[in-house]
């Protein structure tokens, strides 16, 4: 049985308007762009830089763990990972755009990519600067609690949050963070006051999280669901139209009496500006059939993940539609730029 709906405040009906995303994935660019992929065969003939920017554990550092060794196995060559934490991932970033563009550094973005120039002055041009080559995967945010905290449900949570204003915190992965930005979507949606302790990265504040330092969280499905089948945090609801195979028995917070609670995290790869075609074709190509292979697959099934492959066309449409998106909610939410 669905909970009764948590009156909606006024500052949320802006969000009421913007459309939950689809992403478009698997256009009919890719034929073309196959055909043209050979001229990229000589590439790599040495290792590959993944840079992560973000701490190991989260979730854009997992999905980077799956399907990178079956793309190195593809290219012929080891994909190295270097995760460089730091300003909601602009870090990182920055040490891809500087890179040469030879397909030998490459970028492990999400959906902060589309957040953070809401936010903060970047040393970079988050569209100009960067080439997109696919994305990868999508999974739904997700909220948590450790497991001494009172609530057993959202409807426990907004009661507490509304009895104590101010009081309780939620960790994220930074200001600008999805893991920061889903936590915003619900103080509008279920009009309570809860404060934001952004961490470096997801990872370390979920950390806390299990440790009690902290008591609610936002992550993706993918950096926690082991923590959940462990028992180690306690998950009250999925920000999702509908609710996860991989977790069946969590609501969605529609179900739980938060309407208007969707968001997701996408994954991706990308180069600095001017990556040669040839390669990003060639990049592509491989990145799909990575990450459809039946090991990648079962084990996004496992941690909540689906996938989202497409064109650097349509992986740049989406990148511009996201930041128009993720805008209407910075200003929703009142966040100030730093």
């Amino acid at each position: 049985m669905s909970m009764p709906r948590i009156a909606v405040p006024l500052a949320f009906a802006m969000l009421t308007a913007i459309p939950t995303p689809v992403y478009p994935q698997q256009g009919a660019g890719l034929a073309a762009q196959a055909a043209s992929t050979r001229s990229g065969q000589a590439y790599p003939t040495r290792p590959i830089r993944l840079v992560i920017p973000y701490s190991p554990g989260g979730a854009s550092d997992n999905i980077a763990r799956i399907v990178m060794p079956r793309l190195g196995e593809a290219l012929g060559q080891t994909i190295v990972i270097d995760n460089r934490p730091g300003g909601a991932g602009s870090l990182g970033r920055e040490l891809v755009v500087r890179a040469a563009p030879d397909g030998y550094t490459l970028l492990s973005t999400d959906a902060p990519h589309a957040i953070n120039v809401h936010l903060r002055k970047l040393p970079f041009d988050s569209l100009k600067d960067f080439t997109m080559i696919t994305t990868t995967a999508t999974g739904s945010m997700i909220m948590i609690v450790y497991p001494g905290f009172p609530a057993k449900t959202v409807k426990d949570l907004v009661a507490i949050a509304r009895a104590q204003p101010g009081k309780l915190n939620f960790g994220s992965g930074g200001t600008g963070a999805i893991t920061h930005m889903t936590g915003e979507l619900f103080k509008l949606a279920a009009n309570v006051d809860i404060v934001h302790v952004p961490y470096k990265s997801i990872a370390p504040a979920v950390t806390d999280l299990i440790g009690g330092q902290i008591p609610i969280a936002f992550p993706g499905l993918a950096t926690v669901g082991g923590h959940i089948r462990a028992g180690r945090v306690r998950l009250l609801a999925v920000a999702a139209t509908k609710r996860s195979p991989a977790f069946p028995d969590a609501p969605t917070f529609e179900e739980a009496g938060v309407p208007g609670m969707v968001a997701a995290n996408w994954y991706g790869i990308m180069g600095p500006a001017r990556l040669p075609r040839p390669i990003v074709n060639r990049l592509n190509a491989e990145l799909h059939n990575a990450v459809r292979m039946p090991d990648v697959q079962e084990r996004f099934a496992a941690s909540g993940i689906e996938t989202l492959l497409n064109s650097p066309e349509e992986f740049r449409a989406m990148l511009v539609s996201e930041t128009a998106r993720w805008g209407t909610v910075v200003k929703a939410a009142g966040i100030k730029p730093e």
